[in-house]
């Protein structure tokens, strides 16, 4: 018959709902989308909902919540399960040790392994999971190599991002900036924010990829507190573990140790999982 809506099977039914659920993580999705869209009873949907759920809690790959009420619904909180921890771990620390990393300054190199979406994309989620119990507002990150990373944990815990920039540019509003020193050389930089980026009293979970003196990060919670806004957090993909003293606390993916080695005449790199990524 001409018009006639097709009611789509069960399986098709927890296909569909898993997808669209997975999609939104940390998003409110009412059932009624799912009853209308599907063209189910609210008894069934709830029970597509408890099949997913217990798949997703079995496999260790996410809980799915429900929020009672009118204007309740479900929210899908993701997770990374200890085999794709383990094998993220391993591939990080095998990337690192591919080529020559440390460049002079002792600065590491790595982007090409940011760039790696395999990487990026586990290393969002082991990140967005530890925070999403965090009253977080938004994610601050600096310009350049942190942004990949920043976005894609602001899209996992459904929260704003928002860049600092080293360098104003014309098509930018008005700013408020901070001074800092950055590196071994104690150079002073400047990073700014536009004056809309935040709104005040805002919790703001700072994200980066290497933390080698603290000098940007403690930029960034210096730009925070400018804005009346405190830092919930600070992550970072790789902590220098000879870093100098900071007064912040910091959760990294991973850990590097940058040693001399007399015998040789140059540095070694040793890498270690951080407490974010190791499995108990």
């Amino acid at each position: 018959m001409s018009g006639q809506v097709v009611k789509p099977k069960r399986n098709e039914r927890l296909m569909f709902m898993t997808y669209y659920l997975t999609h939104r993580p940390n998003q409110l999705i009412k059932l009624s989308y799912f009853t209308e869209t599907l063209n189910a009873a609210k008894s069934s949907i709830s029970e597509d909902i408890n099949h997913i759920r217990k798949m997703l809690s079995e496999q260790a790959l996410g809980d799915i919540v429900t929020i009672p009420g009118a204007a309740g619904g479900v929210i899908y909180r993701p997770m990374v399960n200890e085999e794709q921890r383990r094998i993220f771990a391993s591939t990080f620390k095998e990337k690192m040790h591919e080529k020559k990393r440390i460049l002079p300054g002792n600065y590491l190199q790595f982007m090409d392994i940011l760039q790696n979406p395999y990487i990026m994309s586990t290393a969002a989620g082991i990140i967005a999971e530890f925070y999403q119990d965090h009253e977080i507002d938004a994610v601050l990150t600096v310009e350049a190599k942190g942004i990949g990373l920043a976005v894609e944990v602001a899209r996992l815990l459904n929260r704003p991002y928002v860049v600092a920039r080293r360098n104003a540019q014309d098509t930018v509003g008005s700013t408020i900036s901070v001074s800092y020193v950055s590196g071994s050389h104690q150079k002073v930089n400047k990073m700014e924010l536009e004056t809309d980026s935040l709104q005040q009293g805002s919790r703001v979970l700072i994200i980066d990829d290497f933390l080698r003196n603290g000098g940007t990060v403690s930029g960034l919670i210096a730009l925070l507190e400018e804005f009346k806004c405190t830092a919930e957090g600070v992550c970072v993909m790789v902590e220098n573990m000879a870093s100098h003293p900071y007064d912040y606390h910091v959760d990294a993916l991973f850990t590097v140790n940058l040693g001399y080695n007399a015998e040789k005449g140059h540095f070694d790199l040793e890498v270690d999982v951080g407490a974010m990524t190791k499995v108990n």
